[in-house]
């Protein structure tokens, strides 16, 4: 597997795999907001964040070039270079339950390290996402004891802050 730079073209795949509306709220919470997700919806939603250096929307790729997970790393505090957050992290069902998803993510905490220099990568998950929670846990991520409830149009649903420190 290898990450590479997301490309406009990816959109519309990594659309297509979300699947149902509690799969689109689990993925990117309020920031996108309707279902089904359009080609183009989710360029539309990266467009304010990909100008600047802050942004970085990555693409993990399978030994065949197919592409199989996505996630992006954002800069969460302006004036703080040291702390990443991870979001929108996906992998494609049917690249599911045979460890891409703990690859991409090993893949992305080491261009944190390497690449950005980065001593901490924080991110959240909803609670109700058990998988990706026991994904983010077995390549070291740690609730760290903050939880907020985010309220939208399926409800509300608890979030759990989690944090990997590089060594």
């Amino acid at each position: 597997m290898e990450l590479r730079k997301y490309q406009k073209e990816d959109s519309a795949i990594i659309g297509s795999w979300i699947k149902d509306e509690k799969s689109l709220y689990q993925w990117s919470a309020d920031r996108i907001g309707k279902f089904p997700l359009a080609d183009d919806d989710l360029n539309e939603c990266y467009v304010p964040m990909i100008n600047g250096n802050r942004f970085i929307p990555l693409c993990a790729l399978d030994v065949d070039g197919n592409l199989v997970g996505h996630l992006y790393i954002r800069y969460p505090n302006e004036k703080d270079d040291s702390i990443v957050r991870f979001g929108f992290v996906i992998v494609d069902p049917i690249a599911r339950g045979c460890g891409n998803g703990k690859k991409m993510l090993q893949l992305a905490i080491d261009y944190a390290k390497n690449i950005l220099h980065a001593s901490k990568i924080t991110l959240g998950v909803f609670a109700n996402n058990d998988s990706a929670r026991y994904c983010y846990q077995s390549v070291g991520f740690q609730p760290v004891g903050k939880t907020e409830i985010y309220k939208m149009s399926i409800g509300e649903w608890e979030c759990i802050e989690m944090e990997f420190v590089i060594a």
